[in-house]
């Protein structure tokens, strides 16, 4: 795996009072991802005070999410395309503590690697049985789980022959909208990892792994799908990456 050491280093942006591990987290501007030259922030940032709406709602229940939210291949009438999976783990604190009752969202693209989205069109057919988006709360020990398919690579125009290596997007709430998290989920072994420059733009290699699942095949359940286990890390020295502000692919 190679990176692209010919790129500039972009002067972090920081916010008084406010801590941001540069070495865990993808700078703000970082020239190799082409969208964050057009849209980072080019005035220093400000932290602005959470006041009582912001902080007390909306308050996300088990009675907003459905039945089958959390299964992506049971939202249509139909079978999806792909390789069924099962994806679980863990939100924790800085702490390892379990973080109980925390939306969790997802979206993907399919097995062939394409949103259903009006601007991705390129010739790769849409699922008519694969909608790409899913939420569950995490339970009372932190665990959220998911049932969906092995999502695709797919181009994009950043660089020559660009290609994103397979992903999972995660949106993570906290008690009202003002606390949300967004990152990403890689799977084992992608070859196309080196290239990517959401990968490469975060500095630490062992920060980068966190972003990487495991293969749980203690978890996987026989003749229907295989499992992949990722905790995900709010705070601390164990933090998992969150995404560029930019990042909408």
């Amino acid at each position: 795996m190679t990176e692209n050491t010919d790129a500039p280093a972009a002067a972090p942006l920081t916010v008084p009072g406010f801590r941001r591990d540069h070495a865990a987290h993808p700078p703000l501007d970082y020239p190799p991802y082409r969208s964050t030259a057009l849209r980072h922030p080019t005035r220093p940032l400000k932290l602005l005070p959470h006041m009582l709406t912001e902080v007390t709602g909306p308050v996300f229940g088990h009675d907003r999410i459905g039945d089958l939210d959390h299964d992506l291949t049971r939202q249509r009438s139909g079978e999806p395309q792909g390789q069924r999976i099962i994806v679980h783990g863990r939100v924790l604190d800085a702490g390892g503590r379990p973080v109980p009752h925390s939306l969790v969202e997802v979206w993907q693209a399919n097995a062939g690697g394409r949103y259903r989205h009006v601007i991705d069109n390129w010739p790769c057919p849409l699922d008519p049985n694969f909608d790409g988006a899913g939420r569950t709360l995490t339970d009372a020990d932190g665990r959220y789980r998911f049932v969906t398919v092995r999502p695709g690579a797919y181009p994009w125009r950043n660089h020559d022959n660009a290609w994103r290596p397979a992903h999972i997007h995660f949106s993570l709430f906290g008690t009202s909208f003002t606390q949300r998290l967004v990152t990403q989920m890689y799977f084992p072994d992608d070859p196309l990892f080196g290239q990517d420059p959401m990968w490469n733009a975060i500095p630490d290699e062992a920060a980068r792994q966190r972003l990487v699942a495991r293969y749980d095949h203690g978890a996987t359940e026989p003749q229907w799908a295989l499992a992949f286990a990722w905790d995900i890390v709010l705070r601390g020295p164990e933090t998992t990456p969150f995404e560029q502000e930019a990042d909408d692919d």
